[in-house]
């Protein structure tokens, strides 16, 4: 059964960012979610992809990157800086808790939350176990991308152009083990039949790989 722990609020940088802690019995590790601009913990397809995650095994955490009055300044969510200082904030909380400090940790991003994912890759090396970026604006991490150790596997909708060509030019700046998913006939937002499923089996497999 799991252990479910509603975190009403995570306490960084003076102010309070509301989540969802799900734990199952046994968890081998924990994927931190970092979702897209103008999208929330409440995002579907991020909590469908929880959702694979937990039956695989694996913890999960969703969490507003910004508070409610913070996330009204349109500017704030395109602040990826200060997104990957709360990323990492949450992180360290995690470390702190009894009951999550020794999980691997894995980061699961969205479109600019995949670039604040990589960025807290960087700068937490020896405590990230993976990543994953599903249509992620991975070209405003690009002066990084040759610190990320982890594994990283990039998903992209082979009709989201744009955004899988920075992928494809972000992908050859890594220096880890790496993968480029293209499913084929998506577009951003994953929205036609069996394309979310196919997101979440692959990363399922990448995060049970390498956060066993």
């Amino acid at each position: 059964m799991d252990d479910i722990e509603n975190v009403r609020s995570i306490p960084v940088d003076d102010v309070a960012l509301e989540g969802e802690l799900v734990v199952p019995d046994g968890a081998t590790g924990l994927v931190v979610f970092a979702h897209g601009s103008g999208s929330s913990r409440h995002s579907p397809r991020n909590n469908f992809v929880a959702e694979t995650l937990r039956e695989r095994g694996l913890g999960t955490l969703l969490f507003d990157l910004l508070t409610e009055r913070e996330d009204q300044k349109r500017e704030n969510r395109f602040d990826i800086p200060l997104l990957t200082d709360r990323l990492v904030a949450v992180t360290r909380w995690l470390r702190e808790r009894a009951d999550t400090a020794d999980l691997a940790i894995g980061y699961f991003g969205s479109s600019t939350g995949a670039a604040a994912a990589l960025r807290g890759a960087a700068r937490r090396r020896a405590d990230t176990g993976a990543v994953v970026s599903r249509g992620g604006r991975a070209d405003m991490a690009t002066e990084v991308l040759d610190e990320v150790a982890a594994p990283t596997l990039f998903i992209v909708g082979g009709e989201d152009e744009q955004i899988l060509e920075r992928n494809e030019e972000a992908y050859e700046r890594l220096d880890c083990e790496k993968e480029l998913h293209v499913v084929g006939g998506a577009g951003h937002l994953f929205e036609g039949p069996g394309e979310l499923e196919e997101v979440a089996d692959r990363a399922g497999r990448w995060f049970t790989t390498h956060l066993a």
